[in-house]
């Protein structure tokens, strides 16, 4: 039940404040009386009506000349020898043919666009069709002669070329007087193809049209001295700064469908050197949606400055993979989780469970899915993937099919300094997951990973890594798929550069940026899940996806192009790199190979298991350092896996891990003598502390550690979540 409320405007209008019922205020719109648009909508309808006959009456008259001047050249108008009373007849039967032709055509009904193609094939069924009847019916128009077939012919050939270049005049006229009388904005139009034809046509024929196309510009020779639509096409971009003071233009328009973002870039850097106010087209999918129309021009923004062709997924394909099926999306109220949980509810799973630690994101994701967030429903679920208990009692109870893994710590300079907590989340949080959709026969577990995992330098890669590895060692004991995607830097996401950025412009500034040449990956939102969804359907056991994200981008440009739109002077200073952060990131690690299988942006990388007792057995009471050195010997060590695949309902996996037994103590020197593949008597001894070092196989000689200086102590592997006695706390797993 809707309720309109409304309220009295102005001039004869009222406007509705609202649209009310169960889903509460939905939208303002604006009515005007019927009184009032009927009488314009009539008068529009006429002003059409007479338009039309008189174009089917000067194309009736070029007609009549067009014979006339064709019978005049052959000689045959002196042999005719007509009376007026025939002549008169037919002149009026010329006029019909001509009419009932064009309509036949549909010249008169508007379903040609003025000066197109189209138009022109038009013309040209409708004269060939009236040629036709005059050769055929010419005896009975004028008794007991018929018309020679070269008069026919040049009288067609004289009316189409009449009627094409009437139209072509008044369609020119119209453009000269709206140029000559508008007060657009002057721009330059870079891209001389179809998409910067299509701007400036419908700017020419848009009445008060915002801007005023002056000039074309395109790298192309070939299009040297073009006119489109009476535009000239003046230069390449080299001649930027010299066609703007040559026409008064202040605005660059880059009108190219499918611009490298490389190219942006470069034309937005030259536009404001130029002084210059650049802007780009809207895209395809933003017209074809109608959120934008062609002539809707707008500043560039910074996924057109990415340089990375889209993603194509075949959604058809991912929306049979996932209808009807139960899915569990951890993380659900992070930047991945929530856009995960919107993508997979289109497609009509038979339960969508959202899980996160992050109570009021959890309220944020059923809003937007649902328009309402009692927090009363089933399918949201409170929990910390760092409680092992927990996490099997909700896979116990719900039994997902399809998990989506998103719930991790992201932070790099936190995780820095607080290398435990990753540890915690990243790590044991992962393997708690792991172990509990093995344990329940889940058919596909998807993980979510970062670049960052690649030739890792910080705990965050560290940590992203082993749970890389911990996915590939599942993938080897459980049955169902267990793989990982890995991509880049997420634009818009919480806490993400960008949004940073943003925040400092409209702060006044100063913009700080690490170092002058950093560059990263980058991709949206949308782009990230739509590999994820792919890889659930393409994946393959123990592999990581690994998107062919193009150039990276750096940071410098991006806060240079903020900079530069905000209203004021807003300045950049360079802070330096911060610990565990690169220059420049990379998508593949040393020795990883890709292969592109199934997708042309997508390559599939194998990642060596790593056993979990090398993670278990790790002590986040260790001090930071040691437990930095640790994280990186589990994420570089070569490991060791049995490789048998388990059923998951072997007694062994269900037991794996239980939150009520721990294993058996092992001696550290037992623990290294196992990374090694040695027996615990072969191990080497000492009876001094060793800091954690890597032997000449890249193996960790001792990375399970309680404390320092107790090398000889015995070491008790804990299950994932479980704390050292004295602390506590959690953080976020979403």
């Amino acid at each position: 039940m809707y309720t309109l409320y409304r309220a009295p405007g102005e001039s004869g209008e009222f406007q509705c404040a609202g649209i009310a019922g169960k889903q509460g205020f939905v939208q303002d719109v604006t009515f005007r009386s019927d009184m009032q648009q009927k009488p314009a909508i009539r008068a529009r309808r006429i002003r059409r009506r007479y338009y039309r006959a008189f174009e089917a009456a000067c194309d009736a008259v070029a007609w009549l000349c067009g014979l006339l001047a064709a019978a005049w050249v052959t000689g045959d108008l002196a042999g005719l020898g007509l009376t007026l009373s025939a002549a008169l007849r037919a002149a009026l039967a010329v006029c019909v043919l001509s009419a009932a032709a064009g309509l036949l055509a549909g010249l008169y009904r508007g379903r040609y666009q003025r000066g197109g193609l189209d138009e022109l094939i038009g013309l040209g069924r409708a004269a060939g069709a009236t040629a036709f009847a005059l050769a055929v019916l010419g005896g009975h128009l004028v008794p007991g002669q018929r018309a020679p077939l070269h008069t026919v012919v040049g009288g067609t050939v004289f009316a189409l070329l009449a009627m094409v270049g009437a139209r072509h005049m008044v369609t020119a006229g119209r453009q000269w007087s709206r140029m000559a009388t508008s007060a657009g904005v002057k721009v330059i139009v870079f891209g001389a193809g179809d998409a910067g034809a299509q701007l400036v046509h419908s700017l020419a024929h848009q009445p008060g049209a915002e801007y005023q196309p002056v000039a074309f510009l395109d790298d192309d020779p070939a299009k040297r001295h073009l006119r489109i639509h009476g535009i000239s096409v003046l230069g390449d971009r080299t001649r930027i700064a010299e066609v703007a003071e040559q026409t008064g233009a202040t605005v660059l328009v880059i009108a190219i469908a499918r611009a490298s973002g490389a190219a942006i870039r470069d034309l937005t850097r030259q536009a404001e050197q130029c002084g210059l106010i650049p802007k780009v087209i809207p895209s395809a999918a933003e017209i074809l949606s109608g959120s934008a129309s062609i002539e809707g021009v707008r500043d560039p923004r910074i996924t057109d400055l990415l340089g990375r062709r889209p993603v194509r997924t075949d959604m058809d394909a991912v929306a049979e993979h996932f209808a009807g099926k139960r899915i569990l999306v951890t993380g659900a109220g992070g930047s991945i989780g929530s856009e995960l949980c919107r993508q997979l509810h289109r497609f009509g799973p038979a339960e969508l469970i959202m899980l996160d630690r992050d109570e009021s994101a959890l309220h944020a994701i059923e809003l937007a899915l649902h328009g309402r967030a009692l927090l009363d429903s089933d399918r949201l679920v409170l929990a910390d993937i760092r409680d092992p208990g927990r996490i099997r009692q909700i896979f116990e109870q719900r039994r997902p099919e399809i998990v989506f893994h998103a719930a991790a710590l992201k932070h790099l300079p936190l995780l820095e300094r607080y290398p435990a907590e990753a540890l915690k989340s990243n790590a044991w949080g992962t393997l708690a997951v792991l172990e509990a959709a093995a344990a329940f026969d889940v058919e596909s577990f998807v993980n979510i990973s970062t670049d960052k995992a690649a030739d890792p330098v910080s705990v965050l890669g560290y940590s992203k890594r082993v749970a890389e590895r911990l996915t590939a060692h599942m993938a080897r004991q459980a049955t169902g798929t267990y793989l990982s995607v890995r991509f880049g830097n997420v634009l818009g996401s919480r806490g993400s550069f960008l949004s940073a950025l943003s925040a400092q412009a409209a702060a006044g500034g100063p913009l700080t940026v690490t170092h002058p040449g950093v560059s990263r990956y980058f991709m949206t939102v949308g782009e990230a899940v739509q590999l994820v969804l792919q890889a659930a359907v393409i994946g393959r056991d123990g592999e990581v996806l690994v998107l062919d994200m193009g150039e990276q981008v750096r940071i410098a440009d991006i806060a240079r192009r903020l900079a530069a739109s905000a209203p004021g002077q807003v300045d950049i200073v360079y802070t330096g790199l911060r610990p565990g952060e690169k220059v420049a990131e990379t998508l593949l690690g040393r020795g990883e190979t890709g292969v592109r299988l199934y997708h042309p942006l997508i390559r599939h990388v194998p990642v060596p298991p790593l056993a979990p007792h090398f993670v278990t057995c790790l002590d986040p009471g260790l001090p930071d350092d040691e437990l930095r050195d640790a994280l990186d010997q589990c994420a570089s060590c070569p490991g060791r896996d049995s490789g048998r695949r388990r059923r998951a309902d072997d007694p062994a996996m269900l037991k794996m891990r239980s939150p009520r037994q721990a294993p058996p103590a092992v001696p550290a020197a037992g623990l290294a003598a196992a990374q090694l593949g040695r027996s615990p008597a072969e191990a080497p001894r000492s009876g001094r502390p060793r800091r954690h070092r890597q032997n000449h196989q890249g193996a960790p000689t001792g990375p399970c550690r309680r404390a320092p200086g107790r090398a000889s102590q015995r070491v008790t592997r804990r299950p994932a979540g479980a704390r050292p006695a004295g602390r506590g706390g959690s953080a976020p797993s979403g």
